[in-house]
């Protein structure tokens, strides 16, 4: 019998089971289970984002009512030097962000994932940046970071002046590095939980044949940590471009637009010069520009194709 005959049988058999009195009724759940996530999307993310298209369009200082002015505020945008160079300044803390995160927490996930002594105690001191916020977390490095009662201070022959926030480089560094002490337990987890889903047949074949735990981490536990990868890259790209709360609290964009943001270049268009209609533009924009990015990363990785790394098993 050829495949594609057992196919056509095995499909009127399933047929035949729905319809069959008494027998197992096979059906897919109806719309009224998606309603309320639909009614959720809607409500808090398709109606806020239809607004704020609606609201770049416009002038609005926050009292009366919008008056539309077209693209004047988008012809702004395009005319302002601090627009360009927070939109540059974005990408660049996310590239760093991803290019530093990402080979540690994927490190330290696979190790936790493992049989090691004390590795449940170890990785749940590890984790504990998971239970503080973002907020508290800048504060608490801010305090520790300050230039005259920190430790920096206390270290000139490691830190110089001491004065982390001072330059371009310093302040940068600090909020590439603040950022990585907060999420990397995040994405260790996404990686630590992937790891011990890869079965261990495939580490007892590669151990058979020859292959050394350097061997079977490139050949083995990689391959099968693509998908997880492909969606912690994800996570940090869109996290790393909608950052706010730690530009403001650690550097409030400065020295000088050094560390302007493009979120927080928005934050002070919006609520300190009090122009919503400029502040909802940048707003979009971000949108638009985070979103291409996840779709490139997507696209290029092949993650659309959803292809399985248990095939073959």
């Amino acid at each position: 019998m050829s495949t594609t005959t057992l196919a056509a049988s095995t499909a009127t058999e399933q047929r035949r089971a729905r319809r069959r009195p008494g027998g197992p009724t096979l059906s897919r759940p109806g719309f009224a289970w998606a309603l309320p996530a639909t009614l959720f999307f809607g409500l808090f993310a398709l109606a806020p984002l239809v607004l704020v298209v609606v609201l770049s369009f416009t002038s609005w200082a926050g009292l009366g009512s919008p008056e539309f002015v077209g693209l004047d505020n988008w012809q702004r945008l395009a005319r302002d030097p601090v627009m360009i160079n927070s939109l540059w300044l974005s990408v660049l803390l996310t590239a760093l962000g991803v290019l530093v995160q990402t080979p540690l927490s994927l490190l330290i996930g696979v190790w936790a994932a493992g049989p090691q002594r004390n590795r449940a105690v170890l990785s749940a001191i590890f984790f504990l940046p998971l239970l503080l916020s973002a907020t508290a977390v800048s504060v608490l490095w801010r305090a520790l970071l300050d230039p005259n009662f920190g430790v920096p201070g206390q270290a000139p022959w490691l830190f110089g002046d001491g004065n982390l926030f001072g330059s371009r480089t310093g302040a940068i560094a600090v909020l590439v590095f603040v950022g990585s002490w907060q999420f990397i337990p995040f994405h260790a987890l996404i990686y630590q939980g992937a790891a011990r889903a890869v079965p261990a047949v495939l580490y007892q074949a590669a151990e058979v044949d020859g292959a050394g735990r350097w061997e079977q981490f490139r050949h083995v536990t990689l391959p099968q940590l693509r998908n997880a990868m492909i969606t912690s890259v994800v996570l940090m790209v869109v996290g790393g471009l909608t950052t706010f709360d730690t530009v403001l609290i650690l550097t409030q964009g400065g020295p000088g637009t050094d560390t302007t943001i493009t979120a927080y270049h928005m934050y002070e268009q919006a609520f300190r010069s009090f122009d919503f209609g400029a502040g909802a533009a940048i707003a979009l924009l971000l949108v638009v520009v985070a979103t291409v990015i996840s779709l490139i990363v997507v696209r290029v990785s092949g993650y659309d194709k959803m292809r399985s790394t248990m095939e073959g098993l």
